[in-house]
């Protein structure tokens, strides 16, 4: 399911050997969270309701794992080598402008999203975002060169592509945090300016109480969740994907293995829109209310079908053999 590598070496020294720029900023993310952790021990400071190295740390994490799954992806373009490098370049230059924009605000004990308080807080707000814009670019190239490729296994090629395209999703409704609240607003127009623009909660100021580790609203709606799932689907549908290759019953055809992609991959983006929906209501992901759970149902409900209609006529076509 990747391009050829050596047996003899190890994954992070093949993955060097693959993609140096990639290798790199995962591996500087690890000593980036090695270093957030120490923060979060030593350092007592809270930055918009969270301990002040939390927001790195996760960061890190995020960054490092988006890297590496990167890396994995463009394996599968081989003969591309122009356009796997400037991929790779963009993204990690805008990353690591990212990462050291957000590590100087810690140390400066400041706010680095959504902080408009100052010309050169509004200034790195504004970098940051330019940055992350440059990702979702390179991100579009890969789907772009993955639509073009072609692979022995049809499905697991799709798993693929709909993992790209529902992570761009996901980094795209980001974008929906950055625009004043209706509080900003009003604030604003009373003449008290916008220090702040944007926020992760809805009907609600960011620093309230939140889930452990990740922080998710738990008395409003939080946008972040939407963007968790949906960017995090780079690497769970190709599993996904891995998985049907490998354990799907060998009387399946590849039609049917192409079905049950398609029906995960609807249905896991049934699921990331759902949880946007419900934040831009106001409502906590952790207390959905009667609507919410009906649409979680109405999602599942659809997945379980088509997955048992994949599956009988599969069974129809191994009888009739």
């Amino acid at each position: 399911m990747s391009a050829p590598t050596s047996p003899a070496r190890g994954p992070l020294a093949r993955a060097w050997a693959s993609n140096k720029p990639l290798t790199f900023l995962g591996v500087a993310m690890i000593a980036t969270l090695v270093a957030a952790v120490v923060g979060l021990v030593l350092d007592p400071r809270v930055i918009t309701g969270a301990p002040a190295w939390l927001k790195p740390a996760k960061f890190a994490i995020s960054v490092a794992l988006y890297s590496f799954t990167l890396v994995w992806l463009l394996s599968f373009l081989p003969g591309r080598r122009r356009l796997v490098g400037v991929v790779s370049w963009m993204v990690t230059i805008a990353l690591v402008v990212e990462m050291v924009l957000i590590i100087y605000a810690v140390i400066a004990g400041t706010a680095s999203h959504f902080n408009t308080s100052t010309p050169a807080a509004a200034a790195i707000f504004s970098v940051m975002g330019t940055a992350i814009v440059v990702v979702w670019v390179a991100t579009l190239i890969l789907g772009i060169a993955l639509l073009r490729h072609r692979h022995s296994d049809r499905a697991f090629l799709w798993s693929l592509r709909l993992g790209v395209l529902i992570g761009m999703i996901g980094m795209a409704l980001a974008f929906l945090m950055t625009s004043p609240t209706s509080d900003q607003l009003a604030r604003a127009r009373a003449g008290h300016g916008l220090p702040t623009t944007g926020a992760h909660s809805v009907g609600v100021a960011d620093g309230g109480p939140g889930l452990p580790i990740v922080g998710w609203s738990t008395v409003g709606g939080d946008l972040r969740v939407a963007h968790f799932f949906g960017l995090h689907a780079l690497q769970l549908l190709p599993l996904v994907g891995f998985a049907i290759a490998r354990w799907a019953p060998a009387s399946w055809r590849a039609g049917h293995r192409f079905a049950l992609v398609w029906t995960v991959g609807l249905g896991y983006l049934g699921f990331v829109l759902l949880t946007a929906w419900q934040a831009l209501r106001g409502q906590p992901f952790a207390e959905p209310d009667v609507v919410t759970l009906s649409a979680v149902g109405a999602i599942v409900g659809a997945v379980v079908v088509a997955v048992a209609a994949v599956a009988v006529s599969a069974r129809r076509r191994e009888v009739a053999v």
